[in-house]
């Protein structure tokens, strides 16, 4: 039973992504989880303020449940089947993060600078937060879809948008640890 705590190679993981993605190609259904955040708007009413929002929601119950099962598997994967162990990083990214201000870098499985609930009191770290959240929403809704959406749902349907997009995250990932990110840190 000790093989569930492990992680799971790319030669099975892959393959079930793969399994997935091919039963919900079979059934006509595109899978992300930024548009359930439309669902849930519109769940709540906002088509009546917006054209954006008025659409069946009831024919995306299944992304919902996709959603809360992502939640409910965090949760059990985070609390009751991951090791307390630290992500397994070289040497020198741990001196380069731990100059930066992450001194749990290398000890913690996510720095507990951005992850403590001490954040939540220091208002430069909230407003961060904050930003950061608006700035992906936005992201998201421009791009037509989040990363789930692009890189997997988007890619195994052949989507030349989802294409262009993958690549804009990658780029824009890189800007970010590379330039940006030194800047903040």
């Amino acid at each position: 039973m000790n093989w569930i705590f492990d992680p799971w190679p790319w030669y099975i993981s892959g393959p079930l992504i793969v399994l997935v993605m091919f039963a919900l190609l079979i059934t006509g259904k595109q899978f992300g989880m930024s548009s359930n955040l439309r669902t849930m708007c519109t769940m709540c009413g906002a088509g009546k303020a917006a054209d954006f929002f008025r659409f069946d929601w009831k024919a995306q119950r299944w992304n919902l449940i996709v959603a809360i099962g992502t939640i409910i598997g965090g949760y059990i994967g985070a609390n009751f089947l991951t090791k307390d162990a630290a992500v397994d990083l070289h040497p020198e990214v741990i001196s380069k993060l731990q100059n930066q201000g992450f001194k749990s870098a290398g000890e913690a499985y996510l720095p507990n600078e951005l992850f403590a609930n001490a954040i939540f009191s220091d208002p430069s770290q909230l407003i961060f937060l904050i930003i950061g959240g608006l700035l992906v929403g936005f992201g998201a809704r421009y791009a037509g879809g989040c990363t789930s959406g692009h890189a997997i749902s988007g890619l195994s349907n052949l989507q030349i948008p989802s294409l262009i997009a993958v690549i804009g995250f990658f780029i824009g990932g890189l800007l970010m640890i590379h330039f940006i990110f030194p800047l903040i840190f």
